[in-house]
């Protein structure tokens, strides 16, 4: 068409393009302008391209579940996933039972670790119920009695007993510095042990060291009496504590009020059994010491101090003897016995304590009152 002076020049159509994924936060009012589905999938394909080249690697896409995965989702990442369980149970990873903290601590030695191949091997029996060393605990009271028949003196007794604790704890020793030797040993006697000994000293030495202590500074019948509470009402509150602990009230971390009411009444039938039977049918021994029997069936109902302020004779009243004399001291046996299984004396090991403390007891009870 011919140009004349009156047309218009044609305006010079632009197109813009796109705005890129930068610009977009710039657009007008924060609105970013319409973007077709190719430029999209472009941007994003240059973008995944970027960032993999930037990064040295390459993204790998994300595992598919497959269809028919019982796989839970987890609602918060933060919490690690329980490890899987055997036979679809639910496991702590322990060989004990998953059970609450307030369960758990009502035993001693839940032994967890399983440390030792044989209470893998017999859990129940040894690993749950520790029968071998309960049997060895209770043989050692029976043991006592049989020595105290034969006219055996308790001074006797002692020299033997640090004999044998002293190769024990070396034995101990050099366990713990050789890992091949206390491999051997766990092997040897890992029936009697608790895997909390796999690291620490065995019991055995405790218990030696609580008998000879007992046995040697104590009189006779305290002494031996210290040895039977030891080795019978232990063993009743470790067995109902563990079996009925979860019942009743938990006293501290450890200790039910059904392995302390054991303990007290083995503690009271240990004692009227020992003062009122076997005493008087084995007799007493031409080599017994002077001042071998603190109790002689009689009891004071004050102290000889009390009396003496009151102008009382020692022949006149205020004595109790007989039966209730008996069960007087049974009670205060048990109480005593109950007291020490309780006590924790500075995390000792109670074969230590209970006999220590229950010695200490019997003998102050009837220093006052015998």
């Amino acid at each position: 068409m011919p140009s004349t002076p009156d047309n218009v020049p044609e305006t010079p159509r632009v197109i813009s393009p796109s705005p890129s994924f930068s610009d977009r936060s710039d657009a007008r009012d924060e609105y970013p302008a319409p973007t077709t589905r190719s430029a999209s999938r472009r941007q994003h394909l240059s973008g995944v391209s970027e960032e993999s080249s930037g990064s040295g690697r390459s993204r790998s896409p994300p595992p598919v579940t497959p269809r028919g995965s019982t796989r839970q989702r987890r609602s918060n990442p933060m919490i690690p996933a329980s490890p899987p369980s055997a036979n679809g149970k639910d496991s702590n990873g322990f060989l004990s039972p998953k059970l609450p903290d307030a369960l758990r601590d009502v035993s001693r030695s839940p032994s967890p670790l399983g440390l030792i191949p044989l209470h893998s091997r017999y859990r129940n029996f040894i690993h749950r119920h520790e029968i071998p060393r309960k049997l060895l605990h209770v043989s050692i009271g029976f043991l006592t009695l049989g020595l105290y028949s034969r006219g055996i003196q308790t001074l006797q007794i002692t020299p033997v007993l640090f004999s044998a604790l002293v190769p024990i704890a070396v034995t101990d020793i050099v366990r713990h510095r050789s890992e091949k030797v206390n491999k051997f040993y766990i092997r040897c006697v890992g029936a009697l042990m608790r895997e909390t000994e796999v690291s620490g000293y065995n019991g055995v030495i405790w218990y030696l060291l609580g008998a000879y202590v007992v046995l040697r500074f104590f009189p006779k019948d305290v002494g031996v009496m210290g040895v039977l509470l030891l080795s019978w009402c232990d063993t009743a509150a470790s067995t109902v504590g563990r079996l009925y602990g979860r019942y009743t009230p938990r006293l501290r971390p450890g200790k039910s009020l059904a392995g302390t009411l054991a303990a007290w009444f083995v503690g009271v039938v240990t004692a009227a059994t020992f003062w009122g039977w076997f005493v008087p049918y084995i007799g007493t021994f031409p080599n017994d010491p002077e001042d071998a029997f603190m109790f002689t069936g009689r009891l004071n109902l004050l102290p000889n101090c009390v009396r003496g302020l009151l102008g009382w004779r020692p022949s006149s009243s205020g004595v109790i003897s007989g039966p209730l004399a008996l069960g007087v001291m049974s009670v205060v046996s048990g109480v005593v016995a109950a007291g020490s299984e309780f006590i924790d004396l500075w995390s000792w090991d109670d074969n230590l304590t209970i006999p220590v403390l229950s010695g200490l007891g019997l003998w102050g009870f009837l220093k006052v009152f015998g």
